[in-house]
């Protein structure tokens, strides 16, 4: 789905989203197609959520947003290193490469 197709059906809520397809745009994540995992009421809820799946499925991109938004702004960060959810992961692509946590 589309943004503006989500903010119809879903009005003025709190919504955990994943983007099965995207792309960057300078510093600016464009999100292609945008599948709606839940929803809730209270937006503390919905940001517990998208950590335990962000931590659960460290590999998939997910968000949590506020229908009343018109538009999405969502901002890239380069981050150095790597992170621990990462490290495991790493280890078992690339056992070659050393990891210090």
């Amino acid at each position: 789905m589309r943004w503006q197709e989500i903010r119809e059906q879903y009005p003025d809520q709190w919504l955990v989203v994943e983007a099965p397809e995207a792309h960057t745009e300078g510093q600016q994540r464009c999100l292609d197609r945008i599948a709606v995992i839940e929803r809730y009421p209270d937006g503390s809820v919905a940001l517990q959520r998208y950590r335990q799946l962000h931590q659960e499925y460290a590999l998939r991109e997910f968000y949590f947003v506020h229908t009343s938004r018109e538009t999405l702004d969502i901002r890239e960060r380069q981050w150095l290193g790597i992170r621990r959810n990462y490290a495991s992961y790493a280890a078992r692509v690339s056992p070659h490469i050393y990891i210090s946590c």
